[in-house]
């Protein structure tokens, strides 16, 4: 349900906007919607994790709010993220 410190490192390397960068929505959006991918596999297995879904929807307001905020900023960096991450929209 994690993710491992490796795959971590190579989201923020790929999605990131300068040296260093950790923090910007980018790699933020690319770690959450990684999170999310691996607990909507652990649901498909784990049906009635009812706790564990209050916790997905709450991964998923926080990527929605962080996109929301990208888009305000900048159309063609949100179109760019959901373009690579296969995110609707």
């Amino acid at each position: 349900m994690t993710i491992t410190d490796k795959r971590k490192a190579e989201l923020v390397k790929q999605y990131a906007t300068k040296e260093g960068d950790t923090g910007s929505p980018e790699v933020q959006v690319a770690i959450l919607s990684e999170r999310i991918k691996n607990l909507t596999e652990h649901f498909k297995v784990h049906k009635q994790d009812k706790h564990g879904k209050r916790g997905l929807m709450r991964l998923v307001r926080t990527r929605r709010g962080l996109l929301d905020y990208l888009r305000a900023g900048s159309e063609e960096r949100y179109k760019g993220l959901i373009e690579s991450l296969g995110l609707r929209k």
